[in-house]
């Protein structure tokens, strides 16, 4: 009897303390599975955090594409209503350049036939007022002295002439007043030029005008 107790109290100390069937918990499986949700929301967090900045970058670039636009299109308006002031100016001036042509003509003309002092200093009052209207237009005189080098640019050649004094592709004489608006000619100033010494005395050579740039 007492081997028969011995035996089933040994039996008894074999198997495991607590309620029968009950599932002992993994802990190794559930530190993997902890381990790998965590990895998850890592991953999950990771990926939002590149959206978010993608995103971000992708703001800035598109606002940076529209202050570069903004800021050409508010050059581009500037210079445009700058061209069209400037053509108005050009063709305003235009249609006066012969009144002042004129009253150089009508001054030269009295100082050659002795009129009287005051209605040639009335004239050049009157010539001085409106170059001087003119000028705040931007419009500048283009003169050239005798003796100048022909420039192209500035200068339009009605013809040439034999001359002792004067070098070759030099100005003789000035003809008509040029003039600059903004820098830019507006009209040359037509001379004549020299070509230099002539032995035998050459007779006048007419050519075609030459266009200056910018008129």
């Amino acid at each position: 009897m007492k081997d028969k107790n011995k035996k089933h109290n040994t039996e008894n100390q074999d198997k495991p303390v607590g309620p029968e069937n009950e599932d002992v918990p993994d802990v190794k499986a559930e530190s993997d599975d902890a381990k790998s949700v965590s990895e998850s929301e890592a991953q999950g967090k990771s990926a939002d955090l590149k959206a978010e900045t993608s995103g971000k970058e992708g703001n800035d670039e598109k606002y940076l594409r529209l202050m570069a636009d903004f800021d050409n299109f508010r050059k581009r308006t500037i210079r445009e209503r700058t061209e069209l002031y400037q053509r108005a100016n050009e063709d305003i001036i235009e249609e006066i350049l012969p009144v002042l042509d004129h009253l150089d003509l009508a001054l030269k003309s009295a100082a050659e036939n002795n009129v009287v002092a005051g209605v040639i200093d009335g004239f050049r009052l009157v010539a001085e007022q409106l170059l001087s209207a003119l000028r705040k237009s931007g419009l500048t005189v283009l003169d050239v002295a005798e003796g100048s080098q022909f420039d192209p640019t500035l200068h339009e050649a009605i013809s040439h002439l034999p001359s002792e004094n004067i070098p070759e592709n030099a100005v003789i004489t000035q003809i008509r007043r040029g003039y600059l608006l903004g820098g830019r000619v507006l009209r040359a100033t037509q001379v004549v030029v020299s070509r230099g010494s002539q032995s035998d005395g050459g007779q006048e050579n007419v050519e075609p005008v030459i266009s200056s740039e910018g008129k």
